[in-house]
Formats: C-alpha cells, sequence, structure tokens
C-alpha cells in the first residue's frame, strides 16, 4: 500500500490521472471559434425583443473549479484512500518481541498484550516465526522461535514483574542471540537504564530494531518519612511537561481491622516538575496504623510504598525510681534512654496508672524495685495482653529482697550486687562477650570501651541459660528476656544511666534498644545491622502495586537487606525478622526516573494506534455532491433554472444529498436489540473496557445458559454486552457487572437509567472476583472501585445472605455460593425486620420481590466459562474438588436466574397453612 504520513491508498496509480485536471481545465475554458458575420434586414424586426434564456459566452472560473474538484475527488476515490493504514511487515525472517516487563509496564499491561497478539497474528498470516523475551524473567537457554500459534497460546501467561532487568543478566542473554537475523520490536516501560546500548547494538546486529513504548509519564512514591511531627511522601514522575494532579492515599486497618482509606493528600506536579513532597499531619495512633501508601488509580508497584518500623513510632512510657533533677543530668536513671529514645519514639511521662491508660508499645521501669500489689497486677494484665516490659537494675534494686516468683522478672536475683572490690568483687571491670547466635543482638559489634563495673546477680537456675540474651566476658549474664503472656519482660543488670557501666554512653546501646523494637531507626539498617539475621517476607508487592500474603517463600539473609537488588528470589515487600519489620519497595530514596533514550536508527511508536479507516466512500460522495451543485449551477447560469423546475431541482438535490444511513444504521441496531431482548431471554454483562474480562464475562455467561438451557425450561440465546450510557437496561433481567480497578464511573444520565433498571425489578450481579485475596469490602483495590460504583445507585439495605433466603432453594437447595472462589461473603438485600419464622416451614416471610443487587467476589464467570464445545475454559481448585466447587457454581447460577425469572415465589408457600384451613373449612 502506497502511503503519505497517515494517509494511504490501494490504487496509488490512479492518481496519475490528477495530471489531466489541467488540460480538462483548457478545454472546458476553450471558446469555439467565433460565427460569419451577414447583414440580414430581417434583423431590424427583433430589436427590442428579450429571450427569456440566455447563455454566457464562456464558463465561469468558479463552475471550472467545481468542475475540476468533482473530477479530482472521483479520482482520488477510486485510489482507495485509507486513513491511518496498517502497515504490513516485510513477511520475511523471523520477529522477536522483547518486553521490558517490569514494574512500570503494568499500568497500561493489557494495552501491551493486545498490541503484541496484533503483531503475533500478523506474523501468523506472514508465516514467520515468532519469540516474545521479557528481560526481567530471561529465558534460560538459546534464542528459540516457535510459530506464530504457539507464541499466542502462551500469551495470556505472560505477566510483568515488581522489579526492573537486572543490567548484568540481560548483557549475558545478548551474548546469546544466535547467527539468524530478525525484526526486532521492543516494547518499553519508558524508562532509562544502563546496559540497554549494548543490547541494541546486538539486536541491530541481526536486522531492524523498532520500539513501541507508552506515552504518558510514570509515575511513583518514594517511601515515606517522619520528620518534624508530620509524615512526608515524596511522588516522583518521568520527565513530562504537563501539569496533573495526583492522589497519594495512605491505608491501613480500622480498629476492627478491616482495611480503609485513613488518610488522603494531592500531589500538584507544576509543568516540568520531576518530584515533589507531600506532607500529611496524622496522630501517633493513626500513623502507626498506616500500612502502605498508594497514587490513587495508578496500577504499578512503584506507586506502592509500603510502611516499616521507621514509620511506626512507638509509644515508650518511662518511670525511674526518683525524680530527675536537672542539675545533675548526667546522674538521671532516665537521662541516656530520653537522648537514645527522643528520635526514634513518643515518650510517656506521669504517674503508672496513667501511662498503661495511654497503651504504651514499651513500659521501661529504671531501678524501680518496689511495686504495688495493684501497680503489680496492672502491668502484669498489660505484659501479658502484649506489652513489652523492659527493666533496668540499680542499687534500689540490689537492696530489696524481690521474690522469688516474681512474673514481672525474668529471673530470681540474689541480694546485693556485684562490683569491683565489693563483697562479690571483680579484679577489674568486665567487659562484654560476643553475642550468640540466637540473641536478638547477634551481629552487633561490640566497643572495646563498653565495660562493666557493677550489676545485679541473677540466682543459678537450669532456665537462666535459655533466657540469657546478653553476657559479660566471665559468663555472668547481661541481659535477661522471658515471655509473659503475649508480651515479655526484658531485665538490664545493670543501671540505664552510667554508673554502674559504661554501656549507656556507647552506640551499642541504641542498638540493642532498636533490636528489642523498644526504639526505631527511621534511616536504611547498614549491613553491620543486618549481618547474621535471617528474615521473612511477610508481605510481597505484585507488578500490579497490589499487596499479597507471602506464605511459602523462604528466608532471606539479613545482609542482602542492606543494599538490596530486588528480584525473583528478593522481591519487594514487607520483611519480619528479631521483632522488626523492614519494607523493600520498588523506589527508594535515590530513585530518578529518567525517559528512555534511543538512538536515531531507531523508530518509536506509541503502544496505541490508530484504526485504519477507509476514506474511498468519503471520496466518491463529495464527488456526487460537487456534480449535483455543478448541474444545479449550470441550470442557474443558463437561466433556466425557474418557477416549478427550481423547486424539482431542490427536492432532488435533497433525496440525493442528504444521507441518512448512519442514523438509519443505530435506529436498526438498537430496534434489533430490543426485538432480541425481548423476544428470548438474555443474560447481559457490562463492558469494563477491559477486553480480557469481558471476554470472561461473555464466556461465563454463554455457560450458564448453556447449563440453562439443559436443566431448566429457561432457553436463553446469547449473552451481550451492554453499554451503560447508550443501551437500554430493562431489556434484561440479569445483568453480570465484573468490577475493575481501572473502569471507568458511569455518568449521571447512566447512574439514572441504572437506578430506574433496579427500581423495576432488574437485578445486577456485582463481583469484585477478589474472594481469594480480600473478600466483600475495601480490603482491595477491586472492593473500593466497588464502593465507589455503587455509591449513586439506589441500593437498600444489604446483609449476608441468610441461609432461609430463597436463592437457596430457588431450583437447587444449595448451602454455599461459590464460583472460581469459595466464599459465603455474598451480600442480598436484607430481609424485613418483622420477618419471622413460620411454624412448620423451614423459611421466614421474606420480602416479596427480587433483590436488586447481588455482591460477591467469588468470580463466577470464570467458573461458568464454556468454550463452543460445551468444555470448561478455566480451572477451578483442584481434582475432584474442584470439579465439584463448579458444579456448585453453576447450580447457583441457575437459582440465581430462576430467581429473577419467578421472584420469590417460593416464598409464597408461607401462606399454604392459611389457605388449606380456609379450603378444609
Amino acid at each position: 500500500m502506497f502511503g503519505l504520513s497517515s494517509l494511504g491508498f490501494t490504487a496509488p496509480l490512479l492518481l496519475v490521472a490528477l495530471i489531466a485536471l489541467p488540460i480538462l481545465w483548457w478545454l472546458l475554458r476553450a471558446v469555439p471559434p467565433a460565427p460569419i458575420r451577414r447583414r440580414f434586414p430581417g434583423v431590424a424586426l427583433l430589436l427590442g425583443l428579450k429571450d427569456d434564456e440566455s447563455q454566457t459566452v464562456t464558463t465561469p472560473w468558479w463552475l471550472l473549479l467545481l468542475r475540476m474538484l468533482a473530477v479530482a475527488a472521483l479520482i482520488v476515490g477510486f485510489a482507495g484512500p485509507v486513513l491511518n493504514p496498517k502497515e504490513a511487515g516485510d513477511g520475511r525472517g523471523p520477529l522477536l518481541i522483547v518486553m521490558d516487563g517490569s514494574w512500570a509496564s503494568a499500568a497500561d499491561w493489557p494495552s501491551r498484550i493486545e498490541r503484541v497478539e496484533q503483531l503475533i497474528a500478523d506474523a501468523g498470516r506472514q508465516g514467520r516465526p515468532a519469540a516474545i523475551v521479557t528481560l526481567t524473567d530471561l529465558p534460560a537457554g538459546d534464542l528459540v522461535f516457535q510459530t506464530a500459534d504457539t507464541v499466542l497460546a502462551g500469551l495470556p501467561s505472560l505477566q510483568p514483574r515488581a522489579w526492573q532487568p537486572d543490567t548484568a543478566s540481560v548483557q549475558e542473554w545478548s551474548t546469546r542471540l544466535g547467527e539468524i537475523g530478525f525484526e526486532t520490536i521492543w516494547f518499553s516501560d519508558g524508562l532509562e537504564r544502563e546496559g540497554r546500548t549494548d543490547l541494541i547494538e546486538a539486536l541491530e546486529n541481526r536486522g531492524a530494531v523498532s520500539v513501541i513504548q507508552g506515552q504518558r509519564p510514570v509515575v511513583a512514591l518514594r517511601p515515606a518519612r517522619f520528620e518534624d511531627s508530620l509524615v512526608t511522601v515524596t511522588a516522583i514522575r518521568s520527565p513530562d511537561t504537563g501539569a496533573r494532579d495526583y492522589g497519594v492515599v495512605a491505608y491501613g486497618p480500622d480498629p476492627n481491622g478491616v482495611e480503609r482509606e485513613l488518610a488522603r493528600a494531592v500531589a500538584s506536579f507544576e509543568p516540568g516538575a520531576a518530584e515533589l513532597e507531600v506532607q500529611l499531619d496524622l496522630p501517633t495512633e493513626l500513623r502507626n496504623r498506616v500500612r502502605r501508601f498508594e497514587i490513587d488509580g495508578t496500577r504499578s508497584a512503584g506507586a506502592t510504598s509500603l510502611t516499616d518500623d521507621s514509620l511506626k513510632r512507638r509509644k515508650v512510657a518511662l518511670l525511674a525510681s526518683r525524680n530527675d533533677q536537672e542539675a545533675q543530668d548526667l546522674l538521671s536513671p532516665l537521662f541516656y534512654l530520653r537522648r537514645a529514645l527522643v528520635p526514634s519514639a513518643d515518650l510517656i511521662d506521669g504517674a503508672l496508672d496513667d501511662m498503661l491508660l495511654a497503651s504504651p508499645d514499651v513500659l521501661i521501669l529504671a531501678d524501680v524495685a518496689t511495686l504495688s500489689d495493684g501497680e503489680r497486677e496492672a502491668i502484669a494484665e498489660w505484659a501479658e495482653s502484649g506489652g513489652m516490659l523492659v527493666r533496668f537494675a540499680g542499687p534500689r534494686t540490689a537492696a530489696v529482697d524481690l521474690l522469688d516468683d516474681d512474673p514481672l522478672l525474668p529471673i530470681r536475683l540474689r541480694a546485693g550486687g556485684r562490683s569491683v572490690g565489693g563483697a562479690m568483687s571483680w579484679g577489674e571491670p568486665k567487659t562484654l562477650r560476643a553475642f550468640s547466635r540466637d540473641s536478638p543482638f547477634f551481629g552487633l559489634s561490640i566497643p572495646g570501651d563498653v565495660v562493666v563495673s557493677s550489676q545485679v546477680v541473677a540466682e543459678p537456675d537450669p532456665i537462666l541459660a535459655d533466657r540469657t540474651i546478653a553476657s559479660l566476658a566471665d559468663g555472668t549474664p547481661l541481659v535477661t528476656r522471658s515471655d509473659l503472656g503475649q508480651g515479655q519482660v526484658v531485665l538490664f543488670h545493670v543501671t540505664a544511666n552510667a554508673e554502674w557501666s559504661t554501656l549507656p554512653l556507647s552506640g551499642l546501646f541504641v542498638q540493642m534498644l532498636e533490636r528489642l523494637a523498644i526504639s526505631t531507626r527511621p534511616t536504611q539498617l547498614d549491613a553491620e545491622d543486618l549481618s547474621g539475621t535471617t528474615w521473612t517476607i511477610e508481605e510481597v508487592i505484585d507488578p500490579f502495586g497490589e499487596v499479597r500474603r507471602a506464605d511459602t517463600l523462604p528466608g532471606v539473609a539479613g545482609e542482602r537487606l542492606a543494599e538490596p537488588v530486588l528480584g525473583a528470589d528478593l522481591p519487594p515487600g514487607l520483611y519480619e525478622g528479631n521483632d522488626r519489620r523492614v519494607a523493600l519497595n520498588v523506589i527508594n530514596d535515590d530513585t530518578v526516573l529518567q525517559a528512555a533514550t534511543w538512538p536515531d536508527t531507531v523508530s518509536v511508536e506509541g503502544i496505541s494506534i490508530a484504526e485504519e479507516t477507509p476514506l474511498k466512500g468519503a471520496f466518491l460522495m463529495a464527488a456526487l455532491t460537487l456534480l449535483m451543485i455543478d448541474i444545479l449551477a449550470s441550470l442557474l447560469v443558463g437561466g433556466r433554472l425557474r418557477g416549478p423546475r427550481q423547486a424539482a431541482a431542490v427536492l432532488l438535490a435533497a433525496i440525493v444529498l442528504v444521507p441518512a444511513t448512519v442514523e438509519a444504521q443505530d435506529t436498526s441496531a438498537g430496534d434489533e436489540l430490543a426485538l432480541q431482548a425481548t423476544s428470548d431471554v438474555v443474560l447481559a454483562y457490562v463492558q469494563t473496557g477491559d477486553a480480557a474480562v469481558d471476554r470472561v464475562s461473555f464466556e461465563g455467561l454463554r455457560g450458564l445458559s448453556r447449563s440453562l438451557f439443559l436443566r431448566t425450561s429457561v432457553e436463553p440465546i446469547e449473552p451481550v454486552a451492554v453499554d451503560l450510557e447508550t443501551d437500554e437496561l430493562s431489556f434484561f433481567p440479569l445483568i453480570y457487572w465484573p468490577v475493575t480497578e481501572g473502569q471507568a464511573t458511569p455518568s449521571t444520565d447512566a447512574y439514572a437509567r441504572l437506578n430506574r433498571y433496579l427500581r423495576t425489578g432488574g437485578m445486577i450481579v456485582f463481583d469484585t472476583r477478589d474472594a481469594n485475596i480480600g473478600g466483600f469490602g475495601t480490603a482491595t483495590p477491586a472492593g473500593r472501585k466497588l464502593r465507589q460504583l455503587a455509591a449513586p445507585l439506589d441500593i437498600p439495605a444489604l446483609e449476608p445472605i441468610p441461609a432461609d433466603h430463597v436463592l437457596t432453594r430457588t431450583f437447587y437447595l444449595l448451602q454455599d455460593f461459590p464460583g472460581r472462589h469459595d466464599s459465603r461473603d455474598v451480600w442480598v438485600e436484607a430481609a424485613p425486620a418483622n420477618a419471622e419464622q413460620i411454624d412448620g416451614l423451614p423459611f421466614r416471610d421474606l420480602n416479596d420481590g427480587v433483590t436488586p443487587v447481588l455482591i460477591g467476589g467469588n468470580d463466577w464467570a470464570s467458573a461458568w466459562a464454556r468454550d463452543e464445545r460445551g468444555q470448561p475454559l478455566y480451572p477451578v481448585g483442584r481434582g475432584y474438588g474442584g470439579e465439584r466447587q463448579r458444579e456448585m457454581a453453576v447450580r447457583f447460577g441457575v437459582n440465581l436466574v430462576m430467581h429473577v425469572l419467578t421472584g420469590n415465589y417460593k416464598s409464597d408457600q408461607v401462606h399454604v397453612p392459611a389457605l388449606l384451613d380456609r379450603l378444609g373449612n
């Protein structure tokens, strides 16, 4: 196809005829030879007469131009013009699709897959082999090309990764490209990376290279930090000249444990700005519940930032045996503790009862030896519910005879202390022994100047070794710990000040408090802090920004967390170890997003391409219109367009020039849909804009319609997709609405149409398809989107399906309502307050009508889906149990449709006793 920019021609040789237009102009302008003049006396008789019809000597220029344009339109029209023609490949050599496949590709991944599918299909029609390589998941062997059908079969399993390509791995793979030539199409995520030049050179040595990448900027979040009583979150984006606002949302559990939106702020980027700080003023209680920050409406791992202990400042209550005095700060039992904890914890002072009412995370008693029975019981109750009690010894502790079975001490203590020159004397101050592997302090280096001159001594006990987590060089316990209910008790056998040891003067003191989770450090831990530790993955971030549990992933060595290189063996997520949590996010404090740059030899285009539009009909219609205007103009100039002739000409032009084909087609299409929907039972589904989801909806309703045809007297025809903005909804008894995070919110008119549909007996089945991760609610992105979509709808109060709801017995007797996922968290219209149990019947007198909505997340369409031969399309569970779950899902679908079509007719059996009694009378 010959083309000029975005305009192409199927028969470009016909355009040569345009050269003849100047010749045609000259012919039309030519004047016939002048007539021979003869004198005729009778001409005098004609003087004064006027001819009703006149004719110009030459054709007016504007009429000639009109005719030239009509001829040109005919020539161009028959040349077959096409707007945005699809370029056919050269049909030679294999085709390699290279995809960055990083988190930055996730936001428009469906569009990328759709474009890849089109390219592979085109290659298949040309008989070209193809291959797809994702740089974040490189193949182990050499590059292998396969048939297009084979590549297309594996396309649905292709997913991005929550990390970026590893430079060394990509360079190593580039040496295994082989020697054959091939064409390369690179799907870029739009970000610049090191090492890309070498791969481009290797690919260009095998053939042409072109790039396809998205046009919108990539946006992400750096980890949140706590500074000056404010939570600061930095939003960054790749270079963009436009101004745009992004919503930054904090999510976390409410007091009932249900995840909700806790705070929201707006990041308003100015034109050209690459990063922007957003600050949130959150109270301590709310700040400690924040689990992650997200950019609203952006589906990528970079737009999600998990929080860890660096943001969750713990509440620490401090209580000393004597009041602090300003003149003796360095001797105060709490002076060094305050210096160590103020930067990273919220400190609580006051009376013991008041501090416990504030629910602190940690209670520190500095040389508090004597407690009343009431205080002892209150502290024990608080610790058993999960608190940490930390006690420091001192002169008062050494002088008091403590109870042998004191639950607020990890071990029994001897009366008196051990010190240099005392009754139980040392010859010299003792240093610390290296921490054992099972100690929370393992891996910390011990400064040589940390020595202990006095301490309280533990009584010998078989359990003493197990409860010792730090000891002196001679093996004497220095720090002991024991569990108390869900909490724990820790005892430092020295004072909290420098009176008995130099430990509070060293950085080791702060590190030990941090390892015990008494304080948290806002800065990233280094390799020395993490050395020798093992961390387990608690949660992971998938490439689309969803946070999921990580129950089966192995532990990770702490050294790897210091300078993490994210990958399959170290995914981004939340890592837990030694009573501390560390978040590894895709974006760190040093990340800068730079737009990708490409060599001049590489062509770059967008992911989405304009649809091919033939223009032949438009040009021919324009030519016909111009010719009709030429006829009318010629008659007008010649004086022949008067009276009845004028009216007839105008009527003829109106008939020819006013096409009503488009409107007639739309009307006929609407009439056909109405006729089809009212003649047969038709199930409908809402178009979400996601081709994959819409396909599953169609396949699911097709499978359910087939089951209804085989099992019941209902005989549905093929399901249809409905557009909420344009289609009439009243034709459909049931509309299946899969909820996706990216679907557009309907307009006001669409909501008015939906509310009218619900009020007149229709049913909408909302399916968030996420019961396997969150169930119904706002704990997942789909759940939050459902809340947004359903807010303007006239939906009554809802309740979980009760055991005696008519849906449990409409056609089959059911107790569960599974789909691809099996969750009983399915909601329907709540029963009236006066619905009572009827004697002798297994159900109540529920509302006499169809529930207008049914809400769940079991992904029913996937369980119902079948192909044209009736075979299941998507797996459900495993083995016999999975097929049993699929069968129950089909039965629930049958019950659902029968409920919509028949109403609560079975509930009318509550009137059977009265009717029988009346008949008996």
